[in-house]
């Protein structure tokens, strides 16, 4: 049994699931493993997302410890956002996605 957040749980992939319980955290991550990123270049690179949405999501990813914001004293206020030493853990996993997502369009679809 685990105890996290408030939460108990039986299993730890329960988890995991409650983490990313979307698909936008997931791309966050993946977009931040490349480099420590601001706002507007997360923005670019996830071009479905709205920035309500984009927002949102990086403020759930910090208060979990996933992602890190720091802020700099700047004029205009810069704000990077990079990974923490357990959300950069989330590589092997991401990538392994990656590639079963290939996999799986090459058996089952078409690849341009």
């Amino acid at each position: 049994m685990y105890y996290l957040n408030g939460k108990k749980y039986k299993c730890s992939v329960s988890i995991t699931m409650d983490i990313f319980n979307d698909r936008w955290k997931l791309a966050v991550i993946w977009y931040l493993l490349e480099k420590d990123k601001r706002f507007k270049e997360l923005s670019e690179d996830i071009n479905e997302i709205s920035q309500k949405t984009l927002t949102l999501k990086l403020k759930e990813l910090e208060e979990k410890n996933i992602i890190k914001r720091e802020v700099f004293a700047e004029v205009p206020p810069k704000v990077v956002y990079s990974l923490t030493p357990i959300g950069l853990k989330l590589k092997f996993v991401l990538k392994e996605m990656f590639n079963w997502g290939i996999e799986y369009a090459k058996e089952n679809g078409k690849i341009f």
